[in-house]
């Protein structure tokens, strides 16, 4: 619904006045939660739902539960599918007044005229929370591919006509909006991570990627980019006249019963601007050190490490490994009232309760050192950097480590003992990062196989060459891949798993990287003290049958 219209409607009924509208709209930048959110947060009403029935009565219209109502098949036939899809509109009685329909969008009176027009029936509108009216559409009239399909065929617009003039009108148009949040709905159902809108010479293509692997959906014609993409900045809030220069914005979305905060970023390229969707998930920044699947020695170790007074710890990897999961839920654990927690981040993606968040901002001098340096006036017991990148940031979290704080860092390195000459690299002494750092560890995240397909097979010998292990050491092991189902898209994977490699700095390790020993030495002395390295811990996850061979190949 848009939030002007929703505002302006508690305003003229007296229940908010214009400067609370102000500060509200204010919000709404800043927070990205949606109006009915901000009108609870400021105790106009209870509960986010509560605008229903203010709208309803604004309205002259009731209010229905949908919650555990099925419609007859009758009354579904007297609005077609592509029709309820389009107009957000689902029929939930007929009587001799005329069809009673629930609408996403109630306060928009053209959706009415244009549905008496279509159905030549008088509409009612009655009105429920615009999440379930959406639920129970796609409930009702069946899959996703064929709501795309029924919507494309109503995007009849004239590629010749659309121009920078109406662009705008094109992006609102009720086509255009209810396709992206039909490819939004669809590309969250599937758990993806990211959705990639990507124009090219000849044809427009969108990507979402599950689990790390791409896939892609049905494409729309070619000239529906522009006013898809426009869509998508209008959500964003950012300027859809500039195709120039990258933007970066922000979408807060209710779809279903879940709130999804996504990122967005725009790219000018050759053919049109090329636009992805960071989904960021709030579910797995409640995930606890318990649910992560840690072994239970890496899970001992991180657990009393994240509870010493000083010292700096590590999670390496490449982006995409879940480093930063991994941090919060150890954050999570340490997060009590008697501990002062800040943190850096470039950027803040998920709000954690009781810890101060400073979100990097270089554009205006806001860098890690600076504020680090912040930091350690301001009394904290315990200091996550999102990321060490430099010299300068390396030094100060050393510094700040040895002068009795606690210090949770990442850094990119394709293993635990790389992450230690990556410091020395970095201009570090070896002393310092011997006498500060206690651990490092690194990860990986690969597919796991899915339950509903999980069927044995027998690798062949240059596979398992590949892998490093010799058939007559296998005994009665067995491997495991996954068929192809309807429950994981025929991918054979449903799910992600962790590999971890854990770098101990015990005495021997200390005096190594005292003397500046290179990486390979570190790793071969890790190892014979005990060091379970990813491609071992693979093998692990291997022999229970949590993923395959060709995912640990790809990953360690």
């Amino acid at each position: 619904m848009d939030n002007s219209q929703l505002l302006e409607l508690f305003q003229t009924r007296g229940l908010i006045d214009a400067s609370l509208t102000e500060e509200i709209f204010g919000e709404i930048e800043n927070s990205g939660k949606t109006v009915p959110e901000l009108l609870a947060d400021f105790g106009i009403i209870q509960h986010r739902d509560d605008v229903w029935p203010v709208i309803a009565s604004e309205l002259g219209a009731n209010t229905v539960n949908l919650k555990n109502w099925t419609p007859p098949k009758a009354l579904l036939e007297l609005v077609p599918a592509g029709t309820a899809r389009l107009h957000g509109a689902l029929p939930v009685n007929f009587d001799d007044q005329g069809l009673h329909i629930a609408l996403v969008d109630p306060l928009n009176p053209q959706t009415i005229e244009n549905l008496r027009f279509t159905l030549g029936r008088e509409i009612i509108v009655v009105v429920a929370p615009d999440y379930l009216v959406e639920a129970k559409i796609n409930e009702c009239y069946g899959g996703e591919g064929s709501a795309m399909q029924d919507i494309l065929g109503q995007l009849d617009i004239d590629a010749s006509a659309i121009n920078a003039a109406n662009i705008e009108a094109e992006a609102n148009s009720a086509p255009i909006v209810r396709y992206v949040d039909l490819v939004l709905y669809q590309a969250i159902k599937e758990k993806a991570s990211d959705i990639h809108f990507e124009p090219f010479e000849k044809d427009f293509k969108i990507r979402y990627r599950v689990d790390g692997a791409l896939y892609e959906m049905a494409p729309p014609p070619i000239h529906l980019a522009l006013p898809i993409i426009s869509r998508i900045k209008v959500m964003a809030n950012l300027n859809i006249a500039e195709r120039r220069i990258p933007q970066d914005g922000r979408i807060v979305k209710q779809i279903g019963e879940k709130q999804v905060d996504m990122r967005v970023s725009t790219l000018p390229t050759h053919h049109g601007e090329s636009v992805v969707l960071r989904v960021l998930d709030r579910s797995s920044v409640n995930l606890s050190l318990e649910n992560l699947g840690l072994p239970p020695e890496i899970y001992e170790y991180i657990g009393d490490t994240i509870e010493k007074p000083n010292g700096i710890f590590i999670v390496t990897g490449p982006t995409g490994a879940g480093k930063t999961t991994t941090l919060y839920a150890g954050l999570r654990r340490i997060n009590t009232i008697d501990a002062k927690l800040l943190t850096a981040e470039d950027p803040v993606e998920y709000d954690i309760d009781g810890i101060i968040q400073i979100p990097i901002n270089e554009a205006i001098g806001l860098d890690f050192p600076r504020v680090l340096r912040a930091f350690l006036r301001q009394d904290p017991d315990r200091i996550m950097i999102g990321e060490m990148r430099d010299k300068d940031t390396a030094t100060i979290a050393i510094q700040a480590s040895l002068t009795g704080h606690l210090v949770l860092s990442t850094l990119h390195t394709n293993d635990s003992a790389g992450a230690v000459t990556r410091l020395i690299d970095m201009g570090c002494e070896p002393f310092l990062v011997a006498a500060s750092l206690e651990g490092v560890l690194a990860q990986r995240l690969v597919r796991t196989i899915c339950k509903d397909c999980i069927s044995p097979y027998e690798p062949s010998e240059a596979i398992l060459n590949q892998l490093g292990v010799s058939p007559h050491e296998l005994g009665d092991k067995q491997f495991y891949t996954g068929a192809g189902c309807d429950a994981c898209g025929q991918s054979g994977y449903r799910g992600r798993a962790g590999l971890y490699e854990l770098l101990n700095i015990s005495e021997p390790i200390r005096e190594l990287i005292t003397n500046r020993a290179p990486t390979v030495v570190i790793k071969q002395k890790a190892i014979e003290l005990g060091m379970t390295t990813l491609r071992e811990d693979g093998l692990r996850n291997i022999y229970m049958g949590k993923t395959t061979i060709e995912e640990v190949l790809k990953y360690t």
